[in-house]
């Protein structure tokens, strides 16, 4: 039997985490999973066949220290997916800059630095909204992100300074379908489309994740939502290649689907919402591995 390290944090007890639906039907198919916290650093990655990154949710506090360990992975004798290369590129969110060059549609979106407090108006008068985003341009879990309304943001502007005195961070308007229907996402094993939820934040909260509330569900995307995250994915592959998981993140604008985020390096892949997403994703994985045997 192969064995395969299953990339996590050294705790995730105030996490809702799913990944040991795949145990199974990758043990049927000869891989033994193991979870490793990332911060490990008594590991010898040459014992794993593969690594597959998940679930390290707290990367974002230190991304260099992660990339050196997935670069450590990368020189061993095990196969990283995803991808080195791609996590690289995706731990940025201003990789959206390269989507929106190959016709993808997302969020209006301002890419700033050096956080002051004057800038703030700009904003608000840039996007004729009461209501923007803040967030930053390297972050998970919806960290430091800060929902701000004109007439009452300067409550936040000590936490703003704080916040982004040494980061990038990113503006947007906030989308008020994003309470009013939810977060859609779209999930893609090797490229082939699995399945899809709807997320929607609890009452009084913005955020989209279970850990904050919101309330997961599955959803059968409509042809205009399924259309909008394939020519996402035919961008990341024209770019990167086609990463073995992939979640694509959308909320309506008006009458078009505008993608959130492209989720390629530790997406909740949320096996617990199809019954086959985890036989689908352990598939892909040996289809994957076995291609690269031949």
């Amino acid at each position: 039997m192969k064995s395969c390290a299953i990339l996590t944090m050294d705790c995730l007890d105030d996490f809702e985490a799913y990944d040991y639906l795949i145990d199974k039907p990758l043990a049927a198919m000869g891989w033994k999973t193991e979870p490793v916290s990332w911060r490990n650093k008594d590991v010898n990655w040459d014992q794993y066949d593969a690594v597959i990154i998940r679930t390290p949710w707290d990367y974002q506090a230190d991304a260099e220290a992660f990339v050196k360990v997935l670069n450590e992975i990368e020189q061993s004798t095990a196969h990283l997916e995803n991808k080195l290369p791609i996590v690289k590129w995706n731990i940025d969110k201003r990789y959206l800059k390269d989507l929106t060059a190959r016709d993808v549609a997302i969020v209006p979106t301002i890419w700033d630095s050096e956080f002051t407090e004057d800038k703030l108006q700009h904003y608000f008068e840039h996007y004729h909204h009461k209501d923007i985003i803040i967030k930053p341009c390297i972050s998970a879990n919806a960290d430091n992100t800060f929902w701000l309304n004109k007439d009452s943001f300067t409550k936040h502007i000590s936490a703003l300074k704080e916040a982004f005195k040494t980061r990038n961070y990113m503006v947007q308007p906030f989308l008020k379908d994003v309470l009013s229907e939810g977060e859609f996402s779209l999930f893609y094993f090797n490229g082939e489309y699995s399945h899809a939820i709807l997320k929607t934040p609890g009452q009084g909260d913005f955020r989209v994740q279970e850990e904050h509330g919101a309330s997961i569900k599955p959803t059968a995307p409509c042809d205009k939502l399924i259309a909008a995250a394939q020519k996402t994915l035919e961008a990341i592959h024209y770019l990167h290649g086609t990463p073995l998981y992939a979640r694509v993140d959308y909320v309506r604008m008006g009458d078009e689907f505008v993608l959130m985020e492209a989720e390629l390096i530790e997406p909740s892949l949320y096996f617990n919402m199809d019954e086959q997403a985890a036989p689908r994703f352990a598939k892909a994985f040996v289809d994957r591995m076995s291609f690269l045997t031949l």
